[in-house]
Formats: structure tokens, C-alpha cells, sequence
């Protein structure tokens, strides 16, 4: 199998999101867990995302994991390779974009990267280097209270100059409106000034189209599920890829049991949460009890077998940003993350066991965490929940048969609880 489009993604949820992106965009698209075993089978696809749960480890780690998901995939023929990050650009200073891009930038000899985390379909642009989410800069949203990667600072110029060994650079909008020559051209530009990556600006889906013929060109890059778009459409539009039918449907039925989980606590997530309330039953977990030691998941259990039978169940460790920072100011920030995510993963092993078949994910470390304890292999793409949110069915999974929504917690309107349910039969 020879790939026409690599990725390596640094959370489940943004490999997903990613994988809807490029089935939309016409390329036949598979999404592994980790870098796939030799014997995995794997159906003939144009291009293959590789998940890592990466975002938020430490960052030597990242690389490690990240290097590896890259030599797999050379190894079957790939010649670019996108490192998708999230389209809020989450990290720290002290990385991990930056030590991942910096690494498999020095591995595949490129002279400088294009990054941008631009997703207008969701919200997300970027203008003079500056992140917008909505009509907000980055560093006024909600994110400036995310309880593991709070951004605060908007320019990602700067945000990826703290992270990164090389100089940072801009491409703007200007240069970007002025179409792929006068991009090629800023780019050597800065190369010659010894610039090994620059944030490349973009408002509309034009942009994006632009920066995916350029970027498509050389043997890495740096972004969203946007970049997604643009270096697909590159490839369909230069005949490299034959453009395949979106899949409208799921294959067959999975039935049984079905169980949301959620873990996020963003505001769109909780928002989704009330609105679950009104139409199935709702656990509203004690994040101290799970902290303390209590047998917080058990409890949970308990609640949820008796009432499977009768329709789907929601679990949540969803918080508010006060109540997380009060948890992480008595835990500790990493140990309260930790012990919920593995409390959750508790519950989805278990809720698998009693027959649930189908299983909503709401939040990328908890589905990183619940889909790795599932061994999971890998997933092929169905049909669109919400923007950057396809059913998945898995491939290889131990338990057979099962569809899956892993939703990162920003995606998704008010009712996309209801919304999955109604396309994972």
C-alpha cells in the first residue's frame, strides 16, 4: 500500500476530526490507535491519520511516539506528512508542537514548515499571526481556562518561538491572497534568513486551498484539520488522488446498549450535558471520591447497568473551570487528570463488558484514554455527526462489532448527544 497523505495526530479526538476531513475532501481515509502492527489489515486508502496520545506528555516522549508514527509511514511511500495539533494550538511553553516539529522537520531534511492551526468552517482563523477563535483572539476565549493547556497569549508567532529551537516567521494574509507563487516566494525568503517554520495566515477556505498546494510540496507540515482540507483538495485538484464518494452511512447495524461518556469541560460540552439531561438519564460523578480513592467508578456502574436496557445513559466528570481549579489546587493539576481519565476509562472497559456497542466519547484525553484501554487498533470512517465529528467503526476491536463518536470537547452543537445516537445504529 502505497499513501498519498501521512498524518500523525496528537489526540484521538483531533485524529478523528481530521479523518472526517479528509473523507469529505474525497480521500479514502483510515484512523489507527498508535502506530498500526505490521499485521494489521488495513484496506486500500489514499491517506491514513496515525493517533498518539501525545498532546500533553512530556514532551521528549511526544517526540519518541511522533518519530515513530513518522518512519511508519514513509515506510509505505508517503511523501508529506502532516503533524496535526489542535486548532486552539494547545500546548505550553514548553511544548509540544514545537519539540515534535522540530524533530520530524530535522528527520525528513525540509528547509522550513508551514504551521497554521486556521479552521474557519469551525471558528478558527488566523490574522497576522494571531489565532481567533470566533470573533475573539485566542487569549479571550475559553481556552485561556483550559484545565491543561490554559492559553494566553494569542500570537502564535511568539507562542511557537518558546517552544522551538529554529526562528519562527509569517507568512500574512497578504502574501497568501496574492496566491501559491508569492507564498513559495516569501517562504525561500525566509529560508535564506535561516527561518525553519513560519505561521502562515488564513481567514477563508481559499486560503487553505493556497496553502495546501504549497505546503503539499515540500515534505512537512503543521496544522489543523484545515491544512487537512487544503492539502487534500492539492491532491485531488493535481490528480495525484482520484476523489471518492464521502461515506454517507456506517455499514451495518450495531444495535444493543448504547452509553455516552463525558469528560470535557468546556463550555460546549457542558452545554451538551443539560441538554442530554432532558431526553436519558444522567451520572454526574464526584471528581473528589474518584481522587480520594473512593470507588467513585463502581458507583457509576452500579447506576448505569440496571438502566441500559431502557435507552442510552450519560456519564459525566465534565466540571466547570472554578470547580477544576479547585480539584488541581487539592490534588495536584497532573494526578486529577490522570485519576479521572483512568476512572473513566474504568467505566467504558466495564460498560463494553455488560454489552454497550455503542459509545460517545465527549473530550480528547478522555477518549485517548478510554479508547486505549479498549486496544482499539483502529477505525474506519463513517458518516458526520457534527463538523469534524464522524461515527466510527472500529477495526480489530476485541470486542467485536462496535461504532464509536470521539468528540473533542469544543465540537459540536447543543444537542450532539442526541445528534450520534440517531446516526450510530
Amino acid at each position: 500500500m502505497t499513501l498519498a497523505l501521512g498524518c500523525i495526530a496528537d489526540d484521538y479526538t483531533g485524529a478523528s476530526d481530521l479523518a472526517n476531513t479528509l473523507t469529505r475532501a474525497g480521500l479514502r481515509t483510515v484512523q489507527t490507535i498508535g502506530v498500526p502492527a505490521d499485521d494489521l489489515a488495513l484496506p486500500e486508502v489514499d491517506a491514513v491519520v496515525v493517533s498518539l496520545k501525545s498532546r500533553s506528555i512530556e514532551a521528549g516522549l511526544a517526540v519518541t511516539r511522533s518519530r515513530a508514527a513518522d518512519k511508519w509511514l514513509r515506510s509505505r511511500g508517503v511523501h508529506h506528512v502532516l503533524f496535526k495539533i489542535c486548532s486552539t494550538f494547545d500546548s505550553t511553553d514548553a511544548g509540544n508542537i514545537g519539540p515534535v516539529m522540530d524533530a520530524l522537520r530535522a528527520d525528513c531534511g525540509e528547509a522550513n514548515v508551514l504551521v497554521t492551526p486556521a479552521f474557519p468552517e469551525t471558528g478558527r482563523t488566523v490574522y497576522q499571526g494571531n489565532l481567533f477563535v470566533g470573533a475573539v483572539p485566542l487569549n479571550e476565549s475559553p481556552l485561556k481556562d483550559h484545565p491543561l493547556n490554559p492559553m494566553h497569549d494569542s500570537n502564535l508567532v511568539r507562542v511557537l518561538a518558546r517552544q522551538s529551537s529554529t526562528q519562527i516567521g509569517l507568512v500574512d494574509l497578504g502574501t497568501v491572497a496574492r496566491g501559491a507563487a508569492a507564498v513559495r516566494a516569501r517562504l525561500a525568503e525566509l529560508a535564506d534568513k535561516g527561518v525553519g517554520a513560519a505561521i502562515i495566515d488564513a481567514v477563508f477556505d481559499r486560503d487553505l486551498e493556497t496553502i495546501g498546494l504549497v505546503a503539499g510540496e515540500h515534505r512537512l507540515s503543521v496544522g489543523a484539520s484545515g491544512m487537512g482540507i487544503g492539502l487534500a483538495r492539492a491532491l485531488v485538484s493535481t490528480g495525484k488522488v482520484k476523489p471518492s464518494a464521502a461515506s454517507s452511512d456506517s455499514g451495518a447495524a450495531v444495535g444493543g446498549p448504547a452509553a455516552c461518556l463525558a469528560g470535557s469541560c468546556s463550555q460546549a460540552t457542558l452545554r451538551q450535558i443539560a441538554s442530554a439531561e432532558k431526553i436519558m438519564p444522567v451520572l454526574h460523578l464526584d471528581p473528589d471520591r474518584i481522587l480520594t480513592g473512593s470507588d467513585e467508578a463502581q458507583r457509576a456502574l452500579s447506576w448505569a447497568r440496571p438502566r441500559l436496557a431502557e435507552g442510552p445513559v450519560l456519564i459525566a466528570s465534565s466540571s466547570t473551570p472554578e470547580q477544576v481549579a479547585a480539584l488541581q489546587a487539592r490534588h495536584g493539576r497532573d494526578a486529577a487528570g490522570y485519576a479521572i481519565e483512568q476512572a473513566m476509562a474504568d467505566i467504558a472497559e466495564n460498560l463494553v463488558k455488560s454489552g454497550v456497542r455503542r459509545l460517545i466519547v465527549a473530550g480528547g484525553e478522555t477518549s485517548g484514554a478510554v479508547v486505549d484501554r479498549l486496544e482499539i487498533p483502529g477505525f474506519l470512517v463513517g458518516a458526520e455527526i457534527a463538523a469534524g465529528v464522524p461515527v466510527l467503526r472500529a477495526v480489530g476491536a476485541q470486542a467485536g462489532d462496535m461504532l464509536l463518536a470521539l468528540k473533542s470537547g469544543n465540537f459540536g452543537g447543543p444537542e450532539f448527544f442526541a445528534d450520534a445516537l440517531r446516526l450510530m445504529r
